[in-house]
This record gives structure tokens, sequence and C-alpha cells, in this order.
């Protein structure tokens, strides 16, 4: 799969575990390449919310409507040519082959960390509807992105400026260079 130019629109769907920084990274990122940001979070009913808040991890089917969502908002960035970037934990490759299929034009973003680094960050973190009793759940559906699907893999130890700047270099591109 060929890297998409410098001034190609492009949709990046930033991924990974809950806990492993999607939203600040794809908000930072957006900022960065001046591209709309949108969080899978916001896709989801109340009813999704309320279950995971009271523990229960989403299933396939569950998801799903959910995942459409989402693919309708990167459809409407690239018919739009403005590109964009959203934050979505897209766990396993069935979500990603959803969201993404085979378009060059939109790009996973994984953000890879340790069960201990993302686990001490959910203990942290405050008013947010995931529970860490969830996480377990999440690395149990995880299916990291293999290399066909033509992923840009950050670790996540570093703060989220380091991410964003790696992610950039990675797309050829700088501040104020924007993708649309």
């Amino acid at each position: 799969m060929a890297e998409a130019g410098p001034h190609d629109p492009v949709v990046l769907v930033v991924t990974g575990v809950s806990g492993s920084g999607k939203s600040t990274v794809a908000s930072l990122l957006a900022e960065l390449l001046g591209l709309p940001f949108a969080d899978g979070d916001d896709f989801h009913t109340r009813e999704s919310v309320a279950r995971m808040r009271a523990g229960h991890p989403l299933d396939d089917e569950a998801r799903a409507p959910w995942l459409a969502r989402i693919r309708a908002w990167i459809d409407a960035r690239l018919e739009a040519e403005e590109g964009g970037v959203v934050a979505c934990s897209a766990l396993k490759r069935g979500y990603r082959r959803t969201l993404i299929g085979d378009r060059e034009d939109v790009r996973i973003v994984y953000l890879e960390g340790s069960r201990d680094l993302i686990g001490r960050r959910i203990a942290a973190r405050r008013g947010h509807f995931m529970p860490a009793g969830l996480l377990d759940s999440q690395f149990a559906a995880l299916e990291p992105p293999g290399p066909d699907e033509n992923p840009i893999v950050v670790g996540i130890e570093d703060g989220p400026d380091a991410i964003v700047a790696a992610v950039a270099a990675r797309l050829g591109r700088t501040p104020g260079d924007a993708c649309g």
C-alpha cells in the first residue's frame, strides 16, 4: 500500500486499547495537521456507554452500529476531500476492515503499550465511562494490526507530543502542513 502524498486527503484512525491515549493523541494530531477531529466515544449510544460503565464489555453485535457511524464519518471526510482524524479502539482486524476497507487514503495509527503502563494510566484518570475492570477484556480482544494493514505503530512510553511528532514524521508532514 502506498503512502498518501503530503497534500492528499487522508483520514487517520488512531487505535489502541482504552487508556492508550487515543483521544489525546488524535486531537493533537488533528490540530497539528489542520484536520477535523472526532472521538469514537462520541459515536456510542447511551445504552452502550451505560453497559460499559456497569463493567460489561460490548460484543460484536453491539459494536456494529457504532463502527457503521464512525465509517460514515470517515466516508463523509473523504467525500468532502478534507481528511480527518478519529480516535477509535478498533481492537479487532474485522473492526478495522469495516472502518478502512482497502482504501489507501485511510490509515491506522496504532498506539502500542504494555498492560502495566496502561493500567496505571486508567487508574489515574477521572470522569471516563470505561472502568479499569474492562482493561483485561480490551487486551483479550486486541488483535494488533499486522504489516498487511500498513499501520503506523507508535509506542506510548513517551508523552503525547513525542507520539504526535513520530506519527507526523512517518506521514512526511510538518506542523501546519494540512492533509486535505
